[in-house]
């Protein structure tokens, strides 16, 4: 039984360890930098400038929250939340921060450019990307005839009177 127990912990080892190779050489990559193009990535507030400020032809529907104040991490006015947003054609996702509001963004389908503050030159996104958004502001448009729908995770500090888009 502690043979066996071992063996499973060694696997776990190499796998995670695996992964964590992995996970450094795609990120090390000059192409990656949060899908901004290699040699694009600038200091935030250097690259992209404001877009809209208000949405257009977005829906933005909450599947699912946790309050995490009521967690271990005992996060006071924080929601952990997934969402999904549909984009029609010529929508657009106004300009917001992710100061203080952590995100991980799926696109599902379509095609659509993000205007990130710290990319010299907008990021095309298309079905299969992701995008790590913290610490930096961006919008979004989709530019094509197609609708686009993203799957976000993030994390809301509902205390905050900030734009949560």
């Amino acid at each position: 039984m502690i043979t066996q127990s071992k063996r499973s912990q060694h696997g776990w080892l190499k796998f995670t360890a695996a992964g964590a190779v992995a996970a450094i050489s795609i990120l090390s990559t000059g192409a990656f930098a949060n899908g901004c193009p290699a040699g694009n990535l600038v200091a935030d507030g250097q690259g992209q400038k404001p877009g809209a400020t208000m949405p257009v032809g977005v829906t933005d529907t909450v599947l699912d929250s946790i309050d995490l104040s009521k967690q271990k991490v005992a996060l006071k006015d924080h929601l952990f939340r997934i969402r999904r947003l549909v984009i029609q054609p010529g929508g657009v996702v106004p300009w917001h921060s992710h100061g203080d509001r952590p995100a991980l963004i799926y696109i599902v389908q379509g095609e659509i450019t993000e205007y990130a503050s710290d990319c010299a030159v907008p990021i095309q996104h298309k079905a299969g990307d992701w995008s790590r958004d913290a610490d930096i502001s961006h919008w979004w448009k989709n530019t094509g005839k197609k609708v686009v729908v993203l799957i976000s995770a993030d994390i809301l500090h509902t205390g905050s009177d900030a734009h949560t888009m």
